[in-house]
């Protein structure tokens, strides 16, 4: 018992490196096997992320499909649904690009919609792609009517992704902030009755016949991934006469005997 009692302090001493060594060991192994399978966590959270991320993108496009399947209904006329692939909204020039062509029966001058209005109308049209030209387009104007009474003027794009002008009311004219622009049918381009912009700042000018006239359109144009390319239903169908057969007098050839 006495030699025990100097001898097992010892052998404490004497294995106690090797106890630290192995309880450092596994601490470590433990410390690399927690950080490895953190970082697999952290690889499978990004992941999960992203994926969430593309339900979300997702979601918000069967949102807008749905939106435009909806319209185009309510249309009553023939649409097709075309992606959009580049936008050019350079100063003064404002022409979209879109992945529906002549492959498709779309042609110059038909119009565009997204879900709330008009965006614009179809300036060149290829085999696959056809290029937009937008409503705030400086180059671009349509005949539109104030909803409220009927008014007829024209409304001209300024260049500006979110302004039209109105440059040919009269100071006097029987327009005001909150009005709703709608096509006129005029011009044959657009039918009548889609929503194109809403009146946002009307302006006297002294010594000028025209008054200043700014609306916004109602179209989203500088948010739209899916455009409305539209075809009236309004163009008549030509008719056809069958022209009668004119009587013959020819004497029909006797068959040889």
């Amino acid at each position: 018992m006495t030699l025990s009692f100097f001898v097992d302090p010892l052998k404490y001493l004497v294995d106690l490196p090797s106890a630290l060594l192995e309880q450092t060991s596994g601490a470590f192994s433990s410390y690399g096997a927690l950080k490895k399978e953190n970082q697999i966590l952290r690889e499978e959270q990004l992941t999960h992320q992203a994926r969430l991320l593309k339900f979300a993108a997702l979601e918000n496009e069967n949102i807008r499909l749905r939106a435009l399947l909806e319209n185009s209904f309510k249309l009553g006329e023939q649409v097709l649904v075309a992606e959009l692939l580049a936008m050019n909204s350079a100063p003064y020039e404002h022409i979209v690009v879109v992945n529906k062509g002549t492959r498709f029966g779309v042609h110059p001058q038909q119009p565009v919609l997204d879900a709330n209005g008009v965006v614009g109308q179809v300036f060149r049209a290829l085999p696959l792609t056809a290029e937009i030209m937008l409503i705030t387009d400086p180059n671009h104007a349509i005949p539109v009517q104030v909803n409220r009474n009927g008014l007829l003027t024209i409304a001209v794009g300024s260049g500006q992704m979110n302004r039209l002008l109105l440059p040919f009311l009269p100071s006097n004219a029987d327009i005001r902030p909150g009005d709703l622009l709608i096509t006129s049918g005029l011009g044959g381009t657009f039918p009548q009755g889609y929503p194109v912009a809403v009146v946002d700042e009307f302006t006297t000018q002294a010594n000028k016949a025209f008054a200043s006239i700014t609306a916004t359109p109602k179209a989203q144009l500088d948010r739209n991934r899916e455009l409305m390319i539209v075809w009236s239903n309004s163009t008549p169908i030509p008719l056809t006469t069958v022209k009668p057969t004119p009587p013959t007098n020819e004497v029909q050839p006797h068959a040889a005997k």
